[in-house]
């Protein structure tokens, strides 16, 4: 999933978010759903949501998406996983501007809340050759 960024319009944004139920209400809720995604969404680490998205957020405050992103997961009874490991910022950041001087995390690995517990492990890897300017984030999953 790719959501549009923030400077773009809501029916944009609301047309990725509708898409995105769509597609998640389409799957039965006995297998284990998992979404990867650039979200453009920074989720802060309000105290509300900490059983949604953890305390370890890379960002003290949300920005749009990330309000978005937040509703969309709690409503679909969702578990964001790469706030939720402790790691140096370094490892929680996914984007860095070209100029290095901005990083984010605003790609998101969510979970079906009934399965979080299956995904142990979530960082991302600056060193990865990637032909793209986010970093991979990699998630390690129980075995079944």
């Amino acid at each position: 999933m790719h959501a549009p960024s923030e400077k773009k319009n809501s029916n944009s944004k609301d047309k990725f978010y509708e898409e995105g139920e769509r597609v998640f209400d389409h799957f039965t809720k006995y297998h284990m759903t998992i979404l990867l995604g650039e979200f453009n969404a920074k989720v802060g680490g309000e105290n509300i949501f900490k059983p949604t998205i953890g305390n370890e957020s890379l960002h003290q405050n949300r920005n749009g998406n990330g309000v978005r992103t937040v509703h969309f997961v709690k409503s679909k009874n969702l578990v964001i996983k790469n706030t939720i490991f402790p790691h140096p910022d370094i490892n929680k950041c996914t984007w860095t501007s070209p100029d290095g001087q901005t990083h984010n995390q605003s790609d998101h690995i969510l979970i079906d809340r009934r399965w979080h517990p299956s995904i142990f492990h979530v960082r991302s890897f600056r060193g990865a050759d990637s032909e793209t300017d986010h970093y991979p984030v990699v998630a390690k999953l129980e075995k079944y």
